[in-house]
């Protein structure tokens, strides 16, 4: 069946060559990978709920604390087992990270399992209570479609690239219902240099996926808000996109040692059981923290404030301003951990759905003490959507996504100045203390490579030294007699030489000025001078595994155009020239940034 199925791939591979442009194809491919994103944001969406309403529906009265405090680690557990057993052959990493350094490492590539067991272990993560979102999973499937298609089709790096843009922008828009965000979250994000002409897909794939997934999963997220700002709030919004902004650095470092923690446990099973009863513990005190946590923040859209304790162990203060307000203020912290405990510690999901979530608290608490407090008064739904904004701004380093995502989820289009100053803020300070999003200041830890912004050592990284290895350089041993290798030396094209020892171990250098000074001058030559007579001693050298970002930090200091490269036993391997570098740098660089189409 496999035969039959790839004898018909090439078949409309080769029609399609001949009747269609590529820029066509690529579009009619874009809008297929954005139907099937839609589909997988709707399936992962129905498939988390069913789990969630299974196991939640023998969770009543008092029982349901109990529940709480074990279904997290039988979801952790699970799925782990899931990846354990079922992923064997293949590597296995949730979030946006991964798909991060496979385009920045030049290989567009993704596993294909991932369209299926993204699915399967966030849904069962989630759904049984961990706190975690479900776009991450679904950018992931949609992203890996994209690549798988750009494959099979047989496209080069950057139209497989541009694919896999699509499907994470419809993993987005399908998963949010918002085609807007979805595209800008994948040029922000996914294609931060990207080409305009790039657009045209995205656009097309994000608003497939957002019919589709309407289509199929018709449930919004929130409310829609009609109701304009008022001006004279103005300077309350900029306050709060300050405090927003200084919390999801807090956000970016607590996620950070919560993941050092865990990444110390090296037995999986007991990493699953820590991170499973810790949740269950915190699930029980605050039920909030329960799966995406979307429907606690509808409620307080909606004024239900109490709402927010009407659920947990202190049900009795539901009603009580203060306890409102520090039951929030804890509910927020814990959502931090929480989140960051549930990815850590084996479970599957994103960040992007609980950076929403904590934006909303914010925005709630803000607002709903400021009120309270008598210093003004602020409608509270606003600031829960620019709360929204802030976070996704800030901890992603998307504000457009953040601006955009909080307005088509709640159609808050009427909050555009306030969305656009707050993300804008948020970011500003989020990026002036951490300077990396929370997407990849895990990868610069893991040194994998750096952000956007230093494009050039990303580049530089994935050179190696076996790239631009130059090995016809002449060699001698340092005991071969100058005269006997006069011709070779004369009819060289190089102007450099090296020379080794019996066991071909690099000793030094010599020139070609030097060594026709000496042959043309036979008072040099007296008593059958040898190579190792004229060798120059090396100050520098690299070996074959030397980064190329080092080799150009040695060459600029020591203001060299070439540098001898050794294995690790020190033997000779050939040299390594500022221009073959730069000439390597200048493929990539057209590689990178170059048209992904051209319309």
């Amino acid at each position: 069946m496999f035969e039959k199925l790839l004898y018909h791939i090439v078949a409309l591979n080769l029609w399609r060559k001949k009747h269609l442009s590529q820029n066509t194809f690529i579009i009619i491919v874009a809008a297929l990978v954005g139907a099937l994103g839609g589909l997988v944001s709707s399936v992962l969406k129905k498939l988390t709920h069913l789990v969630a309403h299974a196991v939640q529906s023998e969770a009543v009265g008092q029982n349901k604390f109990y529940f709480y405090l074990f279904l997290p680690t039988l979801g952790l557990v699970t799925t782990v087992l899931y990846v354990r057993f079922f992923i064997r052959k293949h590597q296995f990493r949730s979030g946006i990270a991964p798909i991060l350094e496979k385009i920045r490492k030049g290989k567009s590539r993704l596993d294909i399992h991932n369209t299926y067991s993204q699915i399967i272990t966030s849904a069962l993560t989630v759904g049984m209570g961990g706190s975690a979102g479900l776009e991450s999973p679904a950018v992931s499937s949609g992203a890996t479609l994209g690549t798988t298609l750009g494959r099979l089709f047989g496209l080069n790096y950057r139209e497989t690239t541009l694919l896999l843009a699509c499907g994470g922008a419809a993993g987005i828009s399908g998963a949010f219902d918002s085609p807007i965000a979805g595209m800008i979250f994948a040029i922000e994000v996914l294609l931060p240099t990207f080409s305009l002409p790039a657009v045209t897909p995205l656009l097309i794939s994000s608003a497939v996926a957002s019919v589709v997934s309407h289509l199929l999963y018709n449930q919004p997220l929130f409310v829609n808000i009609s109701k304009a700002w008022a001006m004279q709030n103005f300077w309350y919004y900029v306050v709060f996109a300050v405090l927003a902004g200084f919390y999801t650095v807090y956000y970016g470092y607590t996620n950070e040692r919560i993941h050092k923690f865990f990444g110390n446990i090296k037995n999986i099973y007991l990493k699953a059981l820590i991170g499973g009863i810790s949740l269950g513990v915190l699930i029980a005190l605050f039920p909030a923290l329960y799966g995406e946590g979307y429907m606690n923040i509808q409620k307080l859209m909606d004024g239900n404030f109490s709402s927010l304790l009407g659920d947990s162990l202190f049900v009795k203060y539901q009603n009580v301003t203060w306890a409102i307000v520090v039951y929030a203020l804890l509910t927020l912290w814990i959502k931090t951990i929480a989140c960051a405990v549930t990815l850590s510690s084996g479970g599957n999901g994103g960040m992007f759905g609980p950076s929403v979530v904590i934006g909303g608290l914010m925005g709630f608490i803000f607002s709903y003490s400021v009120n309270q407090l008598g210093w003004g008064h602020l409608n509270v739904t606003h600031f829960i959507v620019v709360g929204m904004a802030a976070s996704v701004s800030g901890v992603m380093h998307a504000p457009l996504t953040g601006v955009f995502l909080s307005a088509e989820i709640t159609g808050g289009y009427a909050l555009i100045v306030p969305l656009m100053v707050v993300s804008g803020i948020a970011y500003f300070i989020n990026k002036g203390v951490r300077g990396y999003s929370i997407y990849t200041k895990n990868l610069l830890v893991e040194g994998d490579f750096q952000v956007t912004a230093n494009r050039d050592f990303n580049l530089l990284k994935g050179i190696k030294v076996k790239h631009v290895l130059e090995d016809d350089f002449p060699v001698f041993k340092s005991s071969d007699i100058i005269l006997d290798q006069k011709s070779k030396i004369i009819l060289s094209k190089r102007s450099l030489f090296a020379i080794v020892d019996e066991d071909n171990r690099l000793l030094g250098i010599a020139t070609l000025e030097q060594l026709l000074e000496a042959i043309y001058n036979p008072e040099e030559l007296v008593n059958n001078h040898t190579f190792g007579d004229f060798t120059q001693p090396l100050s520098e050298w690299v070996n074959d595994r030397t980064p190329m970002a080092e080799v150009l930090e040695i060459m600029d200091r020591q203001n060299l155009i070439y540098l001898p490269v050794v294995n690790q036993e020190q033997k000779y391997l050939g040299f390594i020239t500022k221009q073959a570098i730069f000439n390597k740098y200048r493929q990539r660089l057209i590689k990178q940034s170059g048209q992904y189409m051209t319309l």
